[in-house]
């Protein structure tokens, strides 16, 4: 203790699931392991396989291959940690290690925002001004966008760090979630600047969720309206499942989100685990789904994917033959 009567933290501890019981440790350090391969083989899969085939370096895929190594960020720099508490008992993390964690878990799912928006904008282009698409969604324009999009968080979420390390902690080390973020790292803090912090937090998230999520909302409203219009059925189905995995991405990231933050303003409250697992959920679940959506909702690269599987089966079958 200090002669401030405040605590100098070295470490804090991450208490995953507190009404866990040891029993369950390794099966669900074993569950979230699992989870972990999914989500690195799935998006690591679709990246090469993207930047492998010539024929997918195209706008709408280059966004998938760039959200993908995204959802890969995000689960290799959460899931680890846990796992290592429930397999090793090791739940402790450095102070400027859970600092650094908290930093890019809201890093990336700002990123993962402004992809979306660029998802959007894509399909709003090309299905509304079909005409102008080759000349405005280019491999260069969509490297521009991804870059915007990989930059505009970073000096935000800096200034968010920052901030929060000029926080006096008088409380508890414990963070009451499976990695760690913001609220957490803040409850645990003291001092007149705490609401300054949190506000300017708040701030910051409105504008890098919500924001966008404005804009694609409005990009697909104006996309139904004009599908509407097709009088061609079979024109407007075909459409309609050009714009599907970019929706169901999206519905993956935003829902759950939304539903948390309605249910808190509606005073609903949840239990501490069942909080934790809707959180952990919401992070982890788009990042494991999303290569299932790329490859079984896209036609193209489901396309590329069964021909190369055929291939490499017909590639087999002589091999077997000739020896």
């Amino acid at each position: 203790m200090m002669n401030s009567n405040l605590t100098v933290m070295k470490s804090f501890f991450l208490l995953g699931f507190p009404g866990l019981s040891p029993t369950y440790y390794r099966p669900v350090s074993a569950l979230l392991f699992f989870f972990y391969l999914a989500i690195a083989i799935g998006n690591i899969f679709i990246f090469t396989f993207v930047v492998c085939e010539k024929s997918l370096q195209k706008p709408t895929y280059l966004l998938f291959c760039h959200l993908a190594l995204n959802d890969l960020t995000f689960g290799t720099l959460t899931l680890p940690k846990i796992i290592s508490k429930y397999w090793f008992g090791d739940g402790f993390i450095s102070f400027y290690g859970c600092f650094t964690q908290m930093f890019f878990v809201h890093y990336s799912g700002s990123v993962t925002s402004f992809m979306l928006l660029a998802m959007a904008l894509d399909r709003f282009i090309a299905i509304c001004i079909p005409l102008r698409y080759p000349v405005l969604v280019t491999n260069n324009t969509i490297s521009v966008i991804c870059g915007f999009a990989w930059f505009i968080p970073l000096p935000l979420m800096l200034t968010i760090v920052l901030h929060t390390l000029t926080l006096p902690f008088c409380k508890s080390n414990v963070i009451a979630q499976c990695y760690c973020d913001h609220i957490s790292i803040t409850s645990q803090a003291c001092g007149e600047n705490v609401q300054t912090v949190l506000v300017t937090a708040l701030c910051v998230a409105m504008f890098c969720l919500l924001l966008p999520l404005a804009f694609i909302l409005f990009s697909y409203i104006l996309i139904f309206a004009d599908i509407l219009k097709m009088s061609n059925a079979t024109g407007r189905m075909r459409t309609i499942s050009t714009c599907t995995p970019q929706i169901l991405i999206t519905c993956l990231f935003y829902l759950p989100r939304c539903f948390v933050y309605v249910s808190n303003t509606v005073g609903y409250s949840f239990s501490l685990d069942v909080r934790i697992l809707v959180v952990l959920l919401y992070s982890l679940l788009p990042a494991a789904v999303n290569p299932i959506i790329y490859c079984f909702k896209t036609q193209y690269i489901k396309q590329h994917l069964i021909k190369k599987i055929k291939t490499t089966r017909i590639g087999i079958q002589l091999n077997l033959f000739f020896l």
